[in-house]
């Protein structure tokens, strides 16, 4: 079968259109703040609907339907094509004059990884602050998942669209139809959103600062209004732990968050992944804080105002927020943990490799995966001794299909041997064996800090132009879930049958 070429640019030329529309708004920031580069915003906007309108007319006779291939090349196109077009703004106001470092700041925003090259961070424009923010919220529930939402428009499904993007093994679906699926998320979403906002405004942020901060916080994504980042906030604890909550909340499957505000809480506390995830988070806060007490010394790991509320619940408040920080992959820091003794700076480096749960929109391998490797690993044993027997892997009390845990060791694998070739590649711009290791952790996590000189306190202003495309790709392919973008480099996804 012939792919559907119209219909791909037609998608395409949708998601510029949405990608317009947001820098308008970011333009609409930038002239209330009057920041001086409220026209060339304007500009970019412009620009990007012009070319997503061009795109969409010469398109718009095209076959309704669109099968699986194309799904995978809309969506993995999709990203480059937005990471490209988001760039504009960065350009046109020289915020970040090089085309490469706009790029990568472009799709650290997008991946929601938040590794930024930016040294002065608070000597940038309100507006493109404010723009640097919405790529991340933008791609935090998935680009793809907006467009979704308003497909009955142009009459056309969008499950294959869905399959592609659903940030995890399995997409479990709220309502029948999926356009529906995808506004009950996308409200959830909003409204989290809101939520924090007014938060942290009445905890005492600005609120230019607070709604920068909580779109990258339930987008886990990372970007701060602050050089200091989160420890900017270290001597107003309240702030830090409204955060708290809302990187938990991120970190969580969405559709649980559904399942609790139409009062079903006991498919919230019973589901698996979750109680798995908050075990995973309450151990690591609880090893991380007894080790800041006893042998971390705050004062010089944190950037300023080391304690408010005694040193217990100082060393408390530094682990849990790094724990949760590095989990659900949002890289928002307090503090350089980094100096917090090497077992700590081990334990956040395997951390890294974690994730939040599926549904949710952190990156890594997702909580349900490791659960459903260490359940399958254990029952190796079992299968060792009755080797006759069928001994199926359960989730949520109900027998997993064996592709599905074919899947996920396919994907293990993956992962690892993409992490490994990424810091192989990382050490061939002469970058040292610990930067090397951290920055493909992280960018393949879509985590942000990595370790070494790319760690909690220092950005990726250092990393050479080839190193930070290659930067990109990981992030992308992480972002993606390896399969969506990797099988684009196979022969036979692109021969017609």
């Amino acid at each position: 079968m012939k792919l559907n070429y119209k219909i791909i640019f037609h998608f395409l030329g949708l998601l510029l259109l949405f990608n317009g529309g947001f820098m308008l708004l970011s333009a609409l920031v930038s002239l209330i703040y009057k920041d001086g580069v409220t026209f060339q915003i304007f500009l970019a906007g412009i620009i990007t609907l012009l070319v997503g309108v061009v795109s969409m007319v010469f398109t718009r006779r095209h076959k309704k339907e669109i099968n699986k291939r194309e799904g995978y090349i809309v969506v993995s196109f999709g990203w480059v094509i937005m990471s490209l077009s988001g760039t504009l703004p960065y350009v046109l106001t020289e915020s970040i004059p090089s085309f490469t470092n706009a790029f990568f700041e472009t799709m650290s925003g997008y991946t929601t990884t938040g590794a930024s090259i930016l040294n002065d961070i608070e000597a940038v424009p309100k507006g493109i602050l404010f723009w640097r923010s919405l790529t991340h919220w933008i791609g935090g529930m998935g680009i793809i998942v907006l467009a979704i939402a308003i497909l009955p428009l142009l009459g056309i499904g969008g499950m294959q669209l869905f399959a592609a993007e659903a940030p995890g093994p399995s997409a479990d679906k709220l309502h029948p139809r999926i356009t529906d699926t995808a506004k009950r998320l996308w409200l959830i979403y909003f409204g989290y959103t809101a939520a924090e906002t007014l938060l942290l405004s009445v905890a005492g942020m600005s609120f230019f600062d607070a709604i920068n901060h909580s779109l990258c916080t339930l987008s886990t994504g990372g970007f701060s209004t602050k050089n200091a980042s989160i420890a900017y906030w270290n001597g107003q604890p309240l702030i830090q732990y409204i955060i708290i909550l809302f990187m938990f909340l991120a970190g969580t499957n969405f559709v649980l968050s559904y399942f609790a505000f139409k009062g079903k809480i006991q498919k919230v506390i019973h589901d698996e992944e979750f109680k798995l995830y908050f075990k995973f988070i309450a151990i690591f806060t609880i090893i991380a804080a007894v080790i800041i007490y006893f042998r971390a010394d705050i004062s010089k790991s944190s950037i300023v105002h080391p304690m408010v509320w005694g040193e217990a619940e100082s060393a408390f408040r530094h682990g849990l927020f790094q724990v949760l920080s590095v989990i659900t992959t949002t890289g928002f820091v307090t503090a350089d943990y980094t100096l917090w003794t090497p077992f700590l700076v081990v334990l956040f480096f395997g951390l890294m490799f974690l994730g939040g749960s599926a549904g949710s929109t952190s990156g890594g391998v997702k909580v349900v995966r490791h659960l459903i490797l260490i359940k399958n690993s254990f029952l190796e044993f079992k299968r060792t001794l009755h080797p006759n027997a069928i001994i199926p892997v359960r989730y949520n009390n109900k027998a997993i299909n064996r592709f599905i845990v074919f899947n996920v060791l396919a994907f293990f694998i993956l992962y690892m041997l993409s992490f490994i070739i990424g810091a192989l590649v990382f050490s061939m711009f002469e970058i040292n064996f610990k930067s090397a290791i951290g920055l493909a952790a992280s960018t393949l996590g879509n985590v942000g800090p990595a370790l070494g000189d790319f760690g909690p306190v220092n950005n990726y202003a250092a990393l050479p132009p080839l190193a930070q495309w290659w930067a990109c790709f990981l992030m992308l392919i992480g972002r993606l879930e390896l399969f969506t973008v990797l099988i684009l480099f196979t022969p036979f996804f692109w021969r017609n049958r």
